[in-house]
């Protein structure tokens, strides 16, 4: 008898690792295999020491980076790659998406592999033969179904093992990176034959590289990296995190490559400065869309000057510029004896993400910089979401918009 935990879930994992030995020379695999004793291998761990409970039911969307260990997890859940430790355990039959085909026999025709295949998910001629037309009718492959399979294009076999694999009814269904076969006609068939078998129960593991096929589909996704789990929870905020990580992670190293330059620079030529930068502060560091942003920037005026502007450039995390504001721009001339100037930026439509202030005080022209302080603060925006999590906008450009 099945323990209770078991029963509510249709996949356990526990402790599940999964090693592979690497050689930095072809003989050496040969040398280990021949003498034991000789052991010139490396341990990669493509999944280590993970643990996971997924309930019946349930869209999970497993999230991460290339080499993150998502297709070997996978793969040791239908069984095609052997665990190096830890237990798995499934309730219910599983229909695999992993490798589009891996069952069909290039010799035989398309008509004859979607029985074999069949035959290999443990359905009886019977139960092929009640499918058939759906699967047929799904893959759309016309007379080519009735020619061996070897003559097929990648599109055709992708569509005909694709149509097999989801017309059997499965209590656990694997799909990794698979939605982008065949034409935009086939792919929303595709996704709503899944939000079919959604509706009906079925467990789902969904892989993905779209952020919003897995934040609009699943119930709950995990983040993994290096063979772990690093984040488990709401879609949303798992989604929302990994983009923000795949994002920042390259940028920020350039970044603060740039910030470290940028105060070099300026601390050669500060003893130069008519016009000295002293401080700039922002009222709050991270703002919902459509707040007001205050920044305010303190001077010391050293020689004097008359009359000088003040401004500000916005960037983003890839660098991009955003935003240039300049009290010139706005007929605004600052004059001696004005020390601290405020800026307000009203009502921000910066999309989500990081940004970075950049502070520059200009004669009254804005032909030339007194000072100029790269880098000076940053802020972040978040942007609502819809009740599925599906944020306000996205873009280059935030509008207030309604549609009726």
């Amino acid at each position: 008898m099945k323990k209770k935990e078991e029963i509510k879930n249709a996949v356990v994992i526990e402790n599940l690792t999964k090693e592979y030995k690497m050689f930095s020379r072809k003989k050496d695999r040969l040398l280990e295999l021949i003498f034991p004793f000789y052991q010139k291998h490396s341990l990669f761990r493509a999944v280590d020491d993970l643990s996971l409970n997924i309930p019946k039911g349930q869209i999970l969307g497993i999230l991460g980076k290339n080499g993150a260990g998502k297709s070997t997890l996978l793969k040791m859940i239908t069984g095609v790659v052997t665990p190096t430790s830890g237990k798995i355990n499934i309730n219910g039959k599983i229909s695999s998406l992993l490798e589009l085909g891996t069952a069909f026999n290039p010799e035989l025709t398309g008509y004859q592999n979607i029985y074999e295949n069949g035959q290999v998910m443990g359905l009886t001629n019977e139960e092929i033969k009640a499918k058939e037309k759906e699967i047929i009718d799904f893959a759309d492959i016309g007379e080519h179904l009735y020619q061996p399979v070897k003559t097929y294009s990648s599109g055709m076999f992708s569509r005909l093992a694709f149509a097999c694999a989801m017309n059997v009814n499965p209590d656990i269904l694997i799909v990794d990176e698979v939605l982008s076969v065949g034409d935009m006609a086939f792919q929303e068939k595709s996704i709503t034959k899944m939000k079919e078998i959604r509706e009906r129960g079925t467990t789902i593991l969904f892989v993905s590289h779209s952020l919003s096929a897995v934040r609009n589909f699943c119930d709950r996704a995990i983040w993994m990296k290096d063979g772990k789990i690093v984040m488990d929870g709401k879609t949303e905020e798992v989604t929302e995190a990994y983009k923000n990580f795949m994002i920042d992670e390259p940028r920020e190293k350039q970044m603060k490559e740039k910030m470290k330059k940028a105060k070099e620079i300026r601390n050669k030529k500060m003893n130069k400065n008519s016009i000295k930068i002293v401080d700039v502060n922002l009222d709050k560091k991270e703002y919902d869309l459509f707040d007001d942003i205050k920044v305010k920037v303190k001077i010391d005026n050293i020689k004097n000057i008359k009359k000088f502007g003040v401004g500000i450039l916005i960037q983003d995390s890839m660098g991009e510029v955003v935003s240039a504001i300049n009290s010139i721009r706005i007929d605004k001339v600052f004059e001696i004896g004005k020390n601290e100037i405020d800026i307000l930026i009203k009502r921000n439509c910066f999309p989500q993400g990081k940004y970075y202030v950049n502070v520059s005080i200009c004669d009254e022209n804005i032909m030339f910089s007194y000072d100029k302080l790269d880098f000076a603060s940053e802020f972040k925006i978040d942007v609502p979401k819809n009740k599925i999590g599906i944020p306000y906008i996205e873009g280059m450009c935030a509008c207030e918009y309604d549609i009726s």
